[in-house]
């Protein structure tokens, strides 16, 4: 081989593993969410049209104004690019959103509210390495697969389904994969810390009390998260949304939320 040859070979193998390297870039982020559901969860009933499980539209926790759909949709830096019916078992519509400016993409799940266990298992699945699902969206690079099981930030946001039922079984850890975790619902860190030990996952940023899960918290949490800042950052983003939207103290919302054991 002609030493001229090798300086192209040389410079082709690097632009692949370039390549390789920048699709490997994209992180992923997975919400399960329980839409809030009078009937059939442990909660005060809020008012009928809100508390419709079966209604994503007009739910509190997904179509209001504060829900994970619309309240991500109106975020100037995130950019819907699907949303899909029925796209799971138990899963009434799925939105996937493109971060503007970094390379995240974050793929939200309303779970039907009377399958608020199957969406804290799905949750646990995904928290402990075991969440195989895939899915296909169109990004203006091109149609791009997302494998679930890779999201390294998985959250969940609704009622504490843990204060009525227990999950038989939690995940175990699989392959030692440790990923971030969010739980916005009340007292999450006193009804999740087993299952989330199991699932040898890092409780990012969870709650000590009663709270409105409603997805203010969630965005500023993830706007940390994206930024790579650690969790007492992160708790402190939380915090601040929190006061802004409940006007709680801020002293009170600190106290709200928790980073770590």
């Amino acid at each position: 081989m002609s030493n001229r040859k090798q300086p192209r070979i040389f410079l082709s193998v690097l632009l692949v593993l370039l390549c390789i390297t920048a699709q490997a870039q994209t992180r992923i982020i997975h919400v399960c969410v329980a839409l809030c559901d009078n009937d059939s969860q442990g909660i005060v009933p809020v008012p009928k049209k809100i508390g419709n499980g079966n209604d994503p539209n007009q739910n509190l926790y997904w179509g209001c104004g504060y829900g994970v759909r619309t309240f991500f949709t109106n975020a100037g830096d995130w950019q819907k690019v699907a949303t899909v019916k029925n796209a799971a078992p138990n899963v009434l519509e799925r939105c996937v959103f493109k971060h503007r400016r970094y390379d995240v993409i974050l793929v939200a799940d309303a779970f039907r509210g009377a399958r608020i266990r199957q969406c804290t298992e799905k949750f646990l699945d995904n928290a402990s390495g075991n969440c195989t699902d895939t899915l296909s969206v169109n990004l203006t690079s091109g149609k791009k697969l997302i494998n679930l099981g890779d999201a390294q930030l998985v959250c969940y946001v609704g009622h504490d389904g843990l204060m009525d039922f227990s999950i038989d079984n939690p995940p175990k850890n699989k392959g030692g994969i440790k990923k971030d975790v969010i739980i916005l619902a009340c007292v999450s860190r006193s009804y999740y810390r087993e299952a989330v030990k199991l699932a040898g996952a890092n409780p990012l940023l969870w709650t000590t009390g009663l709270m409105a899960p409603e997805a203010y918290t969630l965005k500023a949490a993830v706007d940390g998260w994206i930024l790579k800042e650690d969790g007492q950052s992160i708790r402190k983003r939380a915090a601040e949304a929190y006061n802004q939207y409940q006007k709680c103290g801020i002293k009170g919302a600190m106290n709200l939320f928790a980073t770590g054991w």
